[in-house]
């Protein structure tokens, strides 16, 4: 008898342990089916849009240039052709307009920054600054506000893509196209390189502080447009979006909090990049 009880208290101690070692399984499952991330989050970030037709957006980055910028908003008007523009903003403050005209003609203009700094290693306060400071130039040259941003070199965390977003209301847009026009291989290195690699729904990156970039937009639209390409402004072209996923872009993003960059183009006051 003595030894059914030893048994019998030995199962049941061995039943309580297993039951303890299982609660906090169960615990944590429970959790993961409440977890509140797994709803779908709205895109805050483009470098293409897949769209049911052959529209594209091409985009200019770092001006305005005093001299550069009429040029293509000439070319531009003659191909009746709408772009948008990534402005910095101390070149808004110092040529206010051309910007005004830029948005007179239809073209769309974009925060660029303030003076084409690296968002992902400047603090919370130092990317607000950049931003409000070229936010308001451009009000102040065309009467509204911007709703897209291009961060300078694309270098962006996610962190600050979510809080930006939430602050200013932009969309970040960066680009599946860039024919390297800032290392000035020449206009038609440039045509060529954009000839190639635009598809449908791409947004092409150029800059219109390059006199080689201008020289080569003329026979660029010509020869996109043979192709069948039309052409809209960025938000036109997220507008009109398909609801399908963009391609993949040119640089794998790293994990939340690392900045992304997606092209290596030096600071303006060697070489400006995006």
């Amino acid at each position: 008898m003595l030894v059914s009880r030893l048994l019998l208290f030995c199962f049941a101690g061995l039943i309580a342990a297993h039951e303890l070692r299982a609660e906090p399984k169960v615990a944590t499952q429970t959790a993961g089916n409440n977890n509140p991330k797994s709803a779908a989050e709205p895109r805050i970030t483009f470098n293409s849009v897949h769209v049911d037709g052959p529209y594209i957006a091409m985009t200019f980055d770092d001006g305005p240039s005093a001299t550069l910028t009429p040029k293509l908003l000439d070319l531009l008007a003659a191909h009746h052709i709408k772009a948008t523009f990534f402005v910095i903003g101390e070149n808004v403050a110092q040529h206010p307009d051309i910007v005004a005209r830029a948005a007179r003609e239809g073209h769309e203009i974009a925060n660029h920054s303030w003076s084409h700094p690296n968002l992902a290693k400047l603090s919370d306060e130092g990317v607000r600054r950049q931003l409000s400071r070229t936010d308001d130039a451009i009000k102040s040259a065309t009467g509204a506000r911007p709703t897209l941003l291009r961060p300078p070199y694309g270098s962006i965390t996610e962190r600050e893509k979510r809080w930006i977003h939430d602050e200013f209301g932009y969309q970040i847009i960066l680009w599946d196209v860039d024919p390297y026009d800032w290392k000035r291989p020449g206009p038609a290195v440039v045509r060529n390189r954009i000839l190639q690699e635009t598809q449908p729904g791409s947004i092409v990156l150029s800059h219109d502080i390059h006199p080689g970039t201008i020289e080569a937009m003329p026979s660029t639209f010509d020869a996109l447009e043979a192709k069948g390409f039309k052409f809209a402004t960025v938000s036109e072209l997220i507008r009109a979006a398909a609801v399908q996923p963009s391609r993949t872009p040119p640089a794998t993003s790293t994990s939340a909090g690392a900045a992304v960059t997606l092209s290596p183009s030096p600071s303006p006051a060697s070489s400006p990049g995006s």
